[in-house]
């Protein structure tokens, strides 16, 4: 390390995005495995083109580098340059193995299925540099020295710890509950029938960077503890974050989501209902029919896909278009913006939308002077 440290002091530096700095993480943790660092040309036109890296290996949203020209004027191919947080601690090395050009053209439309700005994963993208370094990285600290707020150290587990969990726990067949919002009555259906068919179920929140408007990650952790307190198996149920940026791609980004659960050591990935999408830019079930694409050894993890699951007042309970009949006005739904309209006014979505306990949660943190 202090070599590391004392080579990085006359190096060339770069300040990682929020998004970089996430992506380092997920390297460096092994959770992007088997990527060892920031992706070269030859992956990147693979993965764009045909969600594989150059020797073959399914990979569907290329983990990029950019930087602008300025920083490029200091980088030459056959060196390396450190890797700074924005708040000036000192990440990562990288050998900077290629500097080519960030082909927006190629990656836009391939990865996100659209080219509108509207689009936050497409807008992020326009915003980057437009020249890519791709090298394998050596890694020296992934949390910064200035890290705001929780960083939810106990359930910061990384895949070998995470596996090693599972192990100790006697599960062979684990299935894994992707989410950036708090858990509903849908969700939690979702996760029971899923846990009913294996040993025990993953609760894996998503705390790295999300769009403007997505509700905090530490006001999310403590939605999570408390419906695992009151509704979960405690034995059954493991909850711990993935330090992953979102980039709302739809059905790619679902098969990097699976594909990064298997490293963790999950066997079973629940797909539910426009899985990492985002507005009106995916067909409702895109997400799981791109896991049709591919042979079942390709991924090496078993898609659980669920239709949307609402609550029933007939059958006075959680169903689905393959559970119960549809019947006019007989299910419950909320849009976003009305759930967020009741918390903001104080008043608690029905029970059969949200658990009680989760609600206040909500409700404390939409009705606070100072939202968390």
């Amino acid at each position: 390390m202090a070599a590391l440290r004392e080579k990085a002091s006359s190096l060339p530096a770069i300040t990682l995005s929020a998004k970089q700095a996430c992506d380092l993480e997920m390297i460096a943790i092994g959770a992007f495995s088997p990527l060892t660092g920031f992706v070269g040309k030859a992956d990147f036109e693979g993965i764009c083109k045909d969600m594989r890296l150059a020797d073959g290996t399914v990979w569907p949203i290329p983990i990029t580098l950019a930087v602008d020209d300025e920083v490029k004027a200091t980088l030459s191919e056959g060196s390396s340059a450190a890797l700074f947080h924005s708040d000036g601690t000192l990440l990562a090395i990288i050998d900077v193995q290629e500097i080519y050009a960030h082909d927006k053209a190629l990656e836009i439309p391939n990865v996100f299925r659209t080219e509108d700005d509207a689009h936050p994963g497409v807008a992020a993208v326009q915003e980057e540099g437009d020249w890519l370094v791709g090298g394998p990285i050596h890694v020296l600290t992934v949390v910064p020295e200035n890290e705001p707020g929780e960083q939810f150290t106990e359930h910061r587990l990384p895949p070998a710890e995470t596996r090693a969990d599972f192990e100790s726990r006697g599960w062979n067949t684990i299935a894994a509950f992707q989410t950036r919002n708090p858990i509903h009555r849908a969700h939690e259906y979702l996760c029971k029938c899923a846990t009913e068919i294996c040993d025990g179920l993953l609760i894996h929140p998503l705390v790295g960077e999300t769009k403007p408007g997505d509700i905090p990650a530490d006001v999310r952790m403590d939605c999570y503890t408390t419906i695992i307190e009151h509704y979960f198996v405690d034995e059954r149920t493991l909850l711990t974050v993935m330090p992953a940026a979102m980039r709302y791609a739809g059905p790619r980004e679902a098969v990097l989501h699976a594909l990064i659960r298997k490293n963790y050591g999950v066997s079973h990935f629940i797909v539910g209902r426009d899985h990492a999408g985002v507005g009106d830019y995916y067909g409702t079930y895109d997400a799981q029919n791109i896991f049709d694409e591919f042979e079942p050894g390709d991924i090496g993890i078993i898609p659980l896909k669920f239709e949307h699951a609402a609550y029933s007042k007939k059958a006075q309970g959680m169903v689905s278009a393959k559970t119960f009949p549809k019947l006019e006005g007989d299910q419950i739904f909320l849009s976003g913006t009305k759930v967020r309209e009741m918390l903001a006014k104080g008043e608690r979505p029905p029970g059969e939308f949200s658990r009680p306990e989760v609600a206040d949660v909500l409700i404390k943190w939409a009705t606070s002077e100072v939202p968390a």
